[in-house]
């Protein structure tokens, strides 16, 4: 086994419904593997603009109830997830932008914490498709963030200074680099390995084992 962690480059947007669904995964690598991966979490801009994706993209497949109806019927087929009555139906967040930035701030301000910064990403997931809240909104992502014991100041001062745009600017520049196509992705092996969209958690282990079987191999896994 390597003695330096396989890295996991970890691409998502917070208001993806597939993404909430692979929060079990990222939990799993965890379980499965501790120290041995290094997951590393970026956000992408998926849902930066939420009334241009869903009014304009879906306007031929009923505008924002039909994608409502797409996320409820995406949901009932995984246990382990749960979705509210509020989520796309009622509660329509502006932008993932806004909520991406708070996390990257926290990010900042709680580095190699127990995962905090995955554990608040969940937490606003949560709070967007199970409890219908808008986590789009700066208020409601500081009540989320000191729900979950988190100081609220030092992660507005992160964002104030400018450090988590640098930060967010940076996740950007990555997924350019890496090509990423959309959310969730999972990138190992410097790039040569992308697994993109609702991928079960035997490809991901495939690959990791892989990576753990020949870690100085600059070929890309046969998995």
């Amino acid at each position: 086994m390597p003695n330096t962690p396989i890295r996991v480059s970890y691409f998502s947007d917070i208001l993806c419904i597939w993404a909430y669904v692979a929060e079990r995964r990222l939990q799993e690598l965890r379980d499965r593997f501790g120290d041995k991966v290094q997951i590393d979490c970026h956000y992408i801009s998926v849902f930066g603009d939420t009334a241009t994706k869903i009014e304009g993209g879906w306007k031929s497949r009923g505008g924002w109830q039909g994608y409502a109806d797409h996320v409820a019927h995406v949901a009932k087929r995984f246990d382990h997830i749960n979705l509210g009555s509020k989520a796309w139906q009622e509660t329509r967040p502006a932008s993932s932008a806004a909520p991406h930035l708070t996390l990257k701030a926290v990010q900042i301000t709680h580095p190699d914490r127990h995962n905090i910064g995955e554990h608040c990403a969940l937490a606003m997931r949560e709070a967007f498709f199970c409890d219908g809240r808008d986590i789009g909104v700066f208020d409601v992502q500081m009540e989320i963030l000191t729900e979950r014991g988190i100081d609220p100041e030092p992660v507005m001062t992160a964002i104030k200074d400018g450090r988590a745009f640098a930060a967010l600017c940076r996740d950007n520049d990555l997924q350019k680099g890496f090509g990423i196509e959309g959310s969730p992705s999972f990138v190992l092996n410097e790039g040569r390995q992308k697994l993109y969209g609702n991928v079960g958690f035997k490809i991901i282990e495939a690959n990791i084992l892989e990576l753990l079987r020949e870690p100085a191999s600059e070929q890309a896994s046969w998995c």
